[in-house]
């Protein structure tokens, strides 16, 4: 059977032809790469790779089709899919679909048949770029001007593109014992879910929340969601986030809300060249000197001091408090004075690995602790 030859070019000119994969048409974005080789549905549904064409590393992708209850959302996000070999057809006994039925179901346009080392190569050398797949035009010219006319990440504000409408609920597992406010940003499912576990009541709230609304549900915590775009122009949730600071209200942060803690503390954020993105980060935790490997997906980082020496900010000291072993990155913040912390990775990852899951219980502790101290 023939397949729609399809091609993808690089907002620097680089071309490469493929087949399509999934729908057919034309789609644009920023080219990111994804070193998992496992969870891929779960990258799929992950809000924070909003308008992003994610290149697959591992050569073979859909062996275990697509299912019903694995996504983190509900719906795909990427803009765009690349891989090299994909299956032929699904062998898991979990699989409800195929994986090139789900992106043509929901509209994903996507490339196989590529050299996924080169172009991850190429992406490792000039960094993340914005890219064009279509399988519509012929002309590496005429795609690689509708590219340049496509919108850039730096000063994309998506997180109001991805967050909930309305306010909902999970309830806890058993007896609810605390109750936090979740700001979602780009929200995976699995959050609230590692929360639930815990005995914990979570309100899932939308990114225009203020920090009355918040006060409004007497919550015992607040924690700021993983979510897409440039933090520097997500100014309401720093806002929200400098409220929590004020009122001492115990916050947590993951990935995006990593970002938002630090704005909200006075520092800085910038473009990484390429990013972290998978699920083999190896992080070091100051606090215990262990060394955790993580599931990663930002374009974005915290600009502090690597080496966790103090901060002096508005609301007192802080440090960084887990740094990134391949580049120095930024991994984590943690505040002295008032009860606030945030990690760059995902500690919920469902696809695994699982090392950092403990964070949800340093979460809780606090949150008790707290608890304890005002009465």
């Amino acid at each position: 059977m023939a397949r729609t030859p399809a091609l993808l070019v690089l907002e620097d000119g680089r071309a490469f032809a493929g087949e399509s994969f999934g729908a057919e048409g034309e789609t644009f974005g920023e080219a990111v790469f994804s070193t998992g080789m496992t969870g891929y549905q779960e990258t799929l549904t992950d809000p924070s790779y909003h308008r992003q064409v994610v290149v697959m590393t591992a050569p073979h992708v859909g062996n275990t089709g697509v299912n019903d209850e694995d996504p983190e959302s509900d719906r795909i996000w990427v803009a765009g899919y690349v891989v090299r070999d994909p299956a032929r057809r699904s062998s898991s006994w979990r699989a409800q679909r195929s994986l090139p039925d789900a992106l043509r179901e929901q509209g994903v346009v996507g490339i196989s048949g590529i050299d996924t080392r080169a172009l991850t190569r190429h992406l490792r050398e000039r960094g993340a770029m914005r890219v064009g797949i279509s399988s519509v035009e012929r002309d590496p010219q005429a795609l690689l001007e509708r590219v340049l006319a496509s919108p850039q990440m730096v000063g994309a504000d998506l997180a109001h593109e991805v967050t909930t409408r309305q306010p909902y609920v999970v309830p806890a597992v058993g007896e609810a014992r605390l109750r936090v406010a979740c700001l979602d940003l780009g929200l995976k499912r699995a959050t609230p879910h590692q929360m639930a576990r815990r005995g914990i009541e979570t309100h899932v709230l939308p990114a225009t929340t203020t920090i009355e609304d918040v006060l409004a549900l007497a919550p015992d915590g607040l924690f700021v969601s993983n979510g897409p775009g440039d933090p520097a122009t997500t100014n309401g949730p720093v806002a929200l986030v400098q409220g929590a600071l004020e009122r001492e209200l115990p916050t947590f942060g993951i990935c995006f809300g990593n970002q938002i803690l630090g704005r909200a503390l006075g520092l800085g954020t910038y473009k990484l060249r390429y990013g972290h993105r998978g699920i083999n980060q190896p992080v070091k935790d100051f606090a215990t000197g262990r060394v955790e490997v993580t599931a990663h997906n930002h374009g974005f980082a915290v600009d502090a001091p690597s080496d966790g020496s103090p901060v002096t900010t508005p609301y007192g000291v802080a440090r960084v408090s887990h740094v990134d072993l391949n580049d120095d990155v930024v991994e984590g913040l943690a505040c002295d004075d008032v009860p606030a912390f945030s990690v760059q990775y995902h500690p919920e990852a469902a696809g695994g690995p699982h090392d950092a899951a403990y964070l949800f219980d340093r979460f809780t502790d606090l949150m008790t602790s707290h608890q304890k101290g005002r009465r």
